[in-house]
């Protein structure tokens, strides 16, 4: 184990697993809540088509999927909101659109490029120093929305109505997860690739679910799942030589099934 963690690539990957762990369950815990699943699906989609818009522009990728997965998340709830389509409904639409576009982008390209692989698939070995800053800035924010956020999101969460009549901005306030959620998927795709994403965001969260009594604990046990699984996963990974974004995701998914037969124990 020591011998593993002397290992710069190691230490980058361990602390970028830690940090999207934290990142993708806090928020997770919304969104499997609100029953928003293909929500995650649906940002790691729409943030493939800014990547393939940097890889057009010759550009860094994330710089530019960040404002266009931002941009999705506000037409989905702008949507949402205006037209009375379900969550699912507005989320495909913009989920084809922006796979569409990251087509046509990488088409337009004209050349071969392995980076628009590598944000499929992730490549947490391959993480650097700007996106351990990027991610930790992010963990930050996320951090910082716990004190004044959480809480608005969480009653919001449980009963819309309630929260509207008590004069919370909830318009506003899904808004801004929105915004969160979509900037947190794209420093995340670089780490465990767009097509695992949405694991990360509903496996602990939902493990967590199964387990907890409150949605507080749900919070915090998410939390617990996520990070936990991602320094385990990540470590198996590199003893059994087998990609770590998926290793991850199979340590996640086998927490969940045990968690269940815990849940079936105690009933």
């Amino acid at each position: 184990m020591l011998e593993v963690l002397s290992l710069p690539f190691m230490q980058r990957a361990l602390v970028a697993g830690v940090l999207v762990g934290f990142l993708a369950s806090y928020y997770g815990v919304f969104v499997v809540q609100r029953q928003l699943s293909f929500l995650g699906a649906g940002l790691a989609h729409a943030a493939f088509g800014g990547i393939a818009l940097g890889l057009l522009l010759g550009t860094e990728p994330l710089w530019v999927a960040v404002p266009f997965t931002v941009l999705v998340a506000l037409a989905i709830n702008w949507v949402r909101g205006r037209t009375g389509l379900a969550g699912d409904t507005a989320v495909g639409i913009f989920f084809a659109v922006a796979v569409a576009l990251g087509v046509v982008f990488l088409f337009l390209k004209r050349e071969y490029t392995a980076d628009a692989f590598a944000y499929l698939f992730g490549s947490i070995l391959a993480v650097r120093g700007a996106d351990l800053w990027l991610t930790a800035a992010v963990a930050g924010m996320a951090l910082a929305t716990w004190p004044t956020y959480w809480g608005r999101w969480a009653y919001a969460t449980f009963d819309r109505d309630l929260a509207r009549a008590d004069r919370l901005p909830v318009e506003r306030d899904d808004y801004l997860l929105s915004v969160l959620l979509a900037v947190t998927v794209v420093v995340a795709v670089k780490v465990v690739g767009i097509i695992l994403i949405a694991a990360f965001l509903v496996i602990p969260a939902a493990t967590a679910r199964l387990l907890a009594p409150t949605f507080r604990a749900m919070t915090l046990g998410a939390v617990a799942i996520g990070v936990g699984s991602a320094v385990a996963g990540l470590v198996a990974s590199y003893w059994l030589d087998v990609p770590s974004g998926a290793t991850i995701v199979l340590v996640q998914a086998a927490v969940f099934f045990a968690g269940m037969l815990a849940r079936r124990g105690r009933a």
